[in-house]
């Protein structure tokens, strides 16, 4: 198994991403959807070590105005979630000529992998959605209002620096967005039934930004979705229970087939 960092063109767009080899090519495969203070460099190992599990190919990618890739433009809106899965992802799958992908989102990217399969209109061969957001909750803007004040009274511009190009508007495009007022109202549960390919979503039972009714809805509301809560475990699954995790996801990825 090999990872690439590469770059590629995708509209007006310069994006920074990295392709893991497959170990089995009748998988399909994983897309890696960050969160909103993400990239391709902040998913550490786990990408690899999920490929590694599962023999499917990765792409990894940090969308526009993240990590190494080009400056977003233009100003972020209550709706940039939705641009980013009807408009952004199916640029870049259509560039790379990747058809039927598993999505692996986290937080925000969780909740981009849940809009792109109910509206894109493109085939999905699965979701893995971990921590995602399906409404705004009192806890989550509790957590934002405690990122902010982390931002303005600890190193977290130096550290986010370190993976980003632009890390001030990293943080304020996502901080400032989810604290407008219009934003409160944004909710996807109405998309979720038309949501046709299986589903995993998994979440922290210490989840600092959400309780575990957002899992709770996908699991109510999309046909055959599985869910899975973990014990001492925050807002990255991945990062606090990665075993747990990447367990789950392997048996997930051998049901596809």
């Amino acid at each position: 198994m090999t990872a690439r960092r590469d770059f590629v063109e995708v509209g007006a767009d310069r994006i920074e991403i990295v392709r893991i080899g497959a170990t089995d090519a009748s998988r399909p495969t994983l897309v890696f959807v960050h969160e909103g203070l993400g990239c391709v460099a902040m998913w550490r190992d786990f990408p690899q070590q999920l490929c590694a599990r599962t023999g499917c190919a990765g792409v990894v990618y940090s969308r526009a105005g993240y990590g190494r890739s080009s400056p977003a433009r233009g100003v972020r809106g209550v709706d940039y979630l939705h641009l980013e899965a009807l408009e952004a992802l199916p640029a870049l799958l259509d560039t790379l000529q990747l058809a039927r992908p598993v999505l692996v989102g986290h937080s925000d990217g969780g909740s981009i992998a849940l809009i792109h399969a109910a509206q894109a209109a493109r085939a999905v061969a699965g979701l893995v959605v971990m921590a995602p957001h399906e409404f705004v909750e009192a806890v989550t803007l509790e957590g934002i209002r405690a990122a902010r004040a982390a931002w303005a009274e600890t190193d977290l511009q130096a550290r986010l620096a370190r993976y980003h190009d632009d890390p001030g508007w990293v943080f304020h495009s996502w901080n400032d967005t989810w604290l407008m007022p219009a934003f409160r109202s944004w909710n996807i549960e109405a998309c979720l039934p038309a949501i046709d390919c299986p589903v995993l979503a998994i979440q922290g039972e210490d989840d600092e930004y959400a309780t575990l009714r957002q899992i709770e809805v996908i699991a109510q509301t999309v046909p055959g979705a599985t869910q899975l809560a973990l014990a001492q475990c925050g807002h990255s699954p991945h990062r606090d229970q990665p075993e747990a995790v990447i367990g789950a996801i392997g048996r997930f990825i051998d049901t596809l087939e």
